[in-house]
């Protein structure tokens, strides 16, 4: 596994422990030139996909370890617009690893995974994880 940073930003951490969150401007590569995104919402969504990514992206079914669903409200008119919904599921930690939250991880371009971050409000934060695979993905999980 492949960890980069951004071109032009000032990284803080390259690497961080099993379990422990990394800063969102780092990239986690399986050096296939893709980054791994678990997503457990409004990302698998045909239309949320291809506004934001231009196509729709398949993914494989995983699952995340230590965190539950909860929901919040959304208040930005075009991302309510787009999934339909004005309240979004949302990841909040518990590091009780029989609390699970099921998904799927989708293989994005590092344009793409910018493209997602756009999408996402302020109420997430991107964040480095080992899903119950063993694979490290990108997650959205609450500020």
């Amino acid at each position: 596994m492949t960890v980069r940073a951004r071109p032009g930003r000032n990284v803080a951490h390259l690497a961080a422990p099993r379990g422990r969150h990394v800063s969102s401007v780092v990239r986690v590569s399986d050096g296939s030139g893709t980054e791994s995104l678990f997503t457990y919402g409004t990302l698998q969504l045909p239309d949320v996909q291809l506004d934001t990514f231009g196509h729709r992206v398949d993914g494989d079914d995983d699952a995340l370890a230590g965190y539950r669903l909860d929901w919040t409200d959304i208040s930005d008119a075009h991302v309510a617009a787009l999934s339909g919904l004005d309240r979004h599921p949302i990841l909040r930690r518990t590091d009780d690893t029989r609390d699970r939250v099921f998904g799927r991880v989708l293989r994005l371009t590092p344009d793409e995974l910018d493209a997602a971050d756009e999408y996402e409000v302020s109420l997430y934060r991107r964040a480095s994880v080992v899903l119950v695979s063993g694979i490290r993905a990108w997650v959205y999980v609450a500020t």
